[in-house]
């Protein structure tokens, strides 16, 4: 019965004959679905064992490629199968699928592929014997000895690398660059640090850029990497930002599309930072990280004029030659950085290793033999240490094969095999990761929630019970930062890890083991002859290519950084049938591209930062999507059809807009239907709520669906106008483990349910009137950081009592009309590091007992009374920064005998 009515479809549809021949072969695809189970599970298991010897790996590759074949034939077959549920099969064949699925050419195509796949099982006995011998294996004997249940979580802590507290035998030489940029000759000055990789130049002089004394004596600074793989044009226009966004001044006019990404004119870029360094009549400080070649040096070295500011250039590289060179030219000091010696070593080592700082005796003369395999080098013992903190204190062998694996290497191969074996002690969830990061360019700074969503697209997170896939790639993200196999690069005001970066070693390392992965990374204009086998493609730079090189229909996952609008189309023309991951971020798309909807298992499609304004109702069709990032996008509203998308679990549609001081942000027109999307607001782990032009007679109904988000993070709330009452008082369960809540609107009184949030980090009141001192109830909260106040009280005087407020760090006063005084008792905010007072037209003087606050690093008033801003030109001891009424900024910096006579703190007398 079932083979007639299937006879009777196949006629309907009109394939008829040519796929009922093939029905006698549907038994090949549980086959191949068994082979593919089969070698999945023995990669897993390979991948927990370590390095293997040349014969296996090319055994593995084999196995490898054998598990891509059968899974893109599964995924064919699936094409090939599927039908529309509205119009019926033939309906869905006729008019959606793509062209190669329509023809019985295609179908014998991928019958025959199937079949080729089961022949080369039953042919190859080796394969046949591994994958026999994978089955007959236990789960426990496939079980990597770093499991994350053994391995030993300090969070984020371990993986800030660059922090004070982790470092070791870096105040001596921090002190001597510090000395050299502040005392040293009048005029302009470079220091060169020289030294081999992994020595930590970089952080060395990280430290010395962050130094609060170094930050007051220079208002104008950047940070740039020179690298081989940055471009000149790139590399000027990120100093050209940092040097205006670091004053608050508007980008000059006349330079092109400074945020895009079509600047080309080396010369005007040039010309544009010579003109402001010199104008700003200020000392200037720019760091030049990771020079290879002198013509580098070359790029930039005009644009840093010779002033009467005692500026200071810092350059770090691995060429002694270029490092005296470039001192010769513009005269200064050399550091040459030099190994820890071997009692820093061990502190580090038992800092990095040990929870307690101690090693245990047993262990000690284990571990003094893995650390001379390391030289001295930060990097290889803070990668050796991730390792074994890992690992079972009570398992000595375990250690010691750790240490017989670091013997009978020497030089840098030594650093090489340390590095390797990081890689190699991950478990196999951890390696797809780490090997992930491949495809992004060298120093990319890479954004967190990014990656998590690209780990869950590719298939890397695997299920575990009690936690959502966030949460599971979350704890991989926190447990490679653990290892030092990535490095946090950005942090939030309350201390969450924003973005992050590979180290160029472990780049290289990541990049040659990826290749075993069937990953291409297209560095050059020309890209390779042959992609056959390409998994995942990434380009980083202008392509000259022609579509037959590109036409590679099995690839999984393209990666596009820096193309112009004519290389995206010439990608977008390929034949990317069974691609899971499409990520344009940045790219410079101005719709939204129709070839996506061929693409019938895209799990995410990153959008974001493109000037694509309307998303097509055929958005439907994409029945795998899981990922839909239009955030900083034009689109301002979804088709109703974006309900068909029930995996989806990340949908982002909103911008920011910068207004006179703030940043103003902008959604979607919400679709009544919305709540349909089960995997967006049930099983997706709500982290933010973001509600905008709220009416007050919603109040109610919205305190009512927040209580029921116990998982809540975050919380921003915006009423229909500023004037517009929000009444939030009826919420008496809020969510335990909310973290930061941004209102917007007149609230009169502050919801009573705010003090109780113990969780609570940042806090934004604007335009809430309120009529009550809102400082009272908010004392009590014991983690908060970062507070800003806009018009949320009418105060005439404020003062900062000692009570309360023992973690803030950042304060915010804005658009006070009727405030006249600030004043800040002894032990008011002790941890108190930034303070901004904007428009308080009646405020004369600077806040009284600011001197008490021994923490402050920085205090900016925006557009103050006159009277004010004069106190602060006449007093040479202040460092402060203001922007006045024309919008310019302004600066004043103490003398230097002030600041290094300073007692109490840099910044004040």
């Amino acid at each position: 019965m079932a083979d007639f009515l299937l006879g009777k479809i196949l006629e309907v549809i009109g394939i008829g004959n040519e796929l009922q021949l093939l029905v006698g072969h549907w038994r090949i695809v549980d086959s191949v679905r068994e082979v593919y189970r089969l070698t999945r599970a023995f990669l897993k298991e390979v991948d927990s064992l370590g390095e293997c010897e040349d014969k296996a790996k090319e055994l593995i590759k084999q196995i490898r490629d054998l598990s891509y074949d059968a899974e893109n034939r599964l995924d064919e077959y699936e094409l090939l199968s599927m039908h529309d549920q509205g119009g019926g099969l033939r309906g869905f064949l006729q008019s959606k699928m793509p062209r190669y699925v329509r023809t019985p050419k295609a179908c014998r195509r991928v019958m025959h592929q199937m079949k080729d796949i089961f022949t080369r099982v039953r042919s190859n006995r080796d394969e046949r014997e591994m994958l026999q011998l994978q089955s007959s294996r236990t789960p426990e004997q496939g079980q990597s000895s770093a499991s994350p249940s053994n391995a030993w979580q300090d969070h984020r802590g371990d993986a800030l690398l660059f922090a004070q507290k982790d470092l070791v035998g870096i105040e001596k030489p921090k002190k001597k660059l510090i000395e050299w940029m502040i005392e040293g000759r009048p005029g302009r000055q470079i220091v060169s640090v020289v030294g081999m990789g992994g020595l930590g130049k970089t952080t060395l002089v990280k430290q010395a850029y962050e130094d609060p004394l170094v930050k007051k004596l220079f208002a104008t600074r950047a940070w740039v990497t020179l690298s081989p793989s940055s471009e000149t044009e790139g590399v000027l226009r990120d100093m050209l930002q940092q040097i205006t966004g670091g004053r608050r001044k508007p980008v000059p006019e006349g330079i092109p599309a400074l945020d895009g990404l079509d600047v080309s004119n080396r010369d005007l870029l040039k010309t544009l930072i010579k003109n402001m360094l010199q104008e700003s009549g200020t000392r200037y400080l720019i760091v030049l990280d990771d020079v290879w070649q002198l013509d580098r040096w070359d790029d930039v070295k005009y644009v840093l004029p010779n002033d009467e500011q005692d500026s200071r250039i810092i350059l770090t590289t691995r060429k002694t030659d270029l490092a005296l060179n470039a001192c010769t030219e513009f005269t200064g000091e050399v550091h040459n950085m030099e190994p820890l010696s071997d009692e820093q070593s061990w502190e580090l080592f038992c800092m990095r290793t040990f929870r307690d700082n101690s090693c245990p005796l047993y262990l000690e003369k284990i571990c003094r033999s893995i650390l001379r395999n390391c030289e001295g080098l930060p990097l290889a013992i803070v990668a050796v240490s991730g390792i074994l903190a890992t690992k079972d204190q009570g398992r000595i062998d375990e250690w010691a094969k750790v240490c017989r694996s670091l013997h009978g290497n020497v030089g840098l191969n030594k650093l090489k095999k340390v590095l390797s074996l990081s890689f190699n002690d991950l478990p196999h969830y951890l390696k797809s990761c780490f090997l992930h990061l491949s495809v992004f360019p060298e120093d990319h700074k890479i954004e967190r929630m990014r990656l998590i969503r690209l780990w869950m697209a590719e298939g890397f997170v695997e299920p575990k019970e009690g936690e959502t896939p966030e949460e599971v790639a979350e704890d991989y993200l926190n447990d490679l930062l653990n290892r030092s196999l990535l490095q946090v690069a950005e942090t939030t005001t309350d201390g969450r890890v924003q973005m992050c970066r590979i180290h160029h070693h472990l780049q290289k390392i990541c990049i040659t083991k990826s290749k075993e992965r069937n990953y291409t990374i297209v560095r050059d204009k020309q890209c390779p002859e042959r992609l056959d086998g390409t998994r995942y493609l990434s380009i980083h730079k202008l392509l000259e290519i022609s579509r037959q090189n590109m036409n590679h229909s099995e690839l999984r996952s393209p990666f596009i950084f820096k193309l112009d609008e004519s290389s995206i189309n010439m990608v977008l023309s390929c034949d990317f049938k069974l691609v899971w991951v499409l990520d344009f971020q940045g790219a410079p798309l101005k719709r939204f591209p129709m070839q996506v909807l061929d693409m019938h298992f895209l799990r995410y499609l990153n959008l974001r930062n493109t000037e694509v304004k309307t998303i097509p109702r055929s958005i439907g069709w994409l029945q795998h999507l899981e990922t839909l990032d239009l955030k900083h996008s034009k689109v301002t509203e979804l088709p109703v059809e974006i309900i068909k998308l029930q995996k989806l679990r990340h949908l982002l549609v909103y911008r920011y807009e910068q207004d006179s001081y703030y940043h103003t942000k902008h959604g979607f027109k919400t679709l009544a239907e919305i709540g349909t999307l089960q995997n967006l607001q049930k099983l997706c782990y709500i982290v933010r709520l973001c509600i905008l032009k709220l009416k007050k007679e919603d109040g109610k109904n919205l305190c009512s669906s927040i209580a029921e988000l116990t998982n809540l993070l975050s919380l921003s709330v915006s009423s229909f106008t500023d004037d517009e009452e929000i009444d939030l008082g009826h919420l008496s369960s809020p969510p335990p483990l909310l973290q930061r809540i941004y209102l917007r609107g007149r609230l009169h009184t502050l919801p009573h349910w705010i003090a109780n949030l113990q969780s609570l980090v940042i806090l934004h009141l604007r335009w809430c009137q309120l009529r009550d001192d809102p400082l009272i109830p908010l004392t009590s909260l014991p983690n908060l950081v970062h507070l800003e106040l806009l018009q949320a009280h009418n105060w005439e005087t404020l003062t900062l009592t000692k009570e309360g407020f023992k973690k803030l760090k950042i304060l915010a006063l804005d658009h006070f009309e009727n405030l006249t005084f600030i004043g800040f008792e002894n032990g008011a905010m002790p941890c108190l590091e930034k303070l901004m007072i904007s428009r308080c037209e009646l405020l004369k003087n600077v806040p009284s007992g600011i001197e008490y606050l021994t923490k402050l690093k920085l205090l900016e008033f925006f557009v103050m009374p006159d009277t004010l801003i004069k106190k602060l030109k006449l007093d040479g001891g202040w460092d402060v920064k203001w922007i006045e009424r024309t919008g310019e900024e302004k600066s004043s910096h103490p003398r230097r005998t002030d600041a290094t006579s300073s007692k109490v703190f840099p910044c004040w007398k």
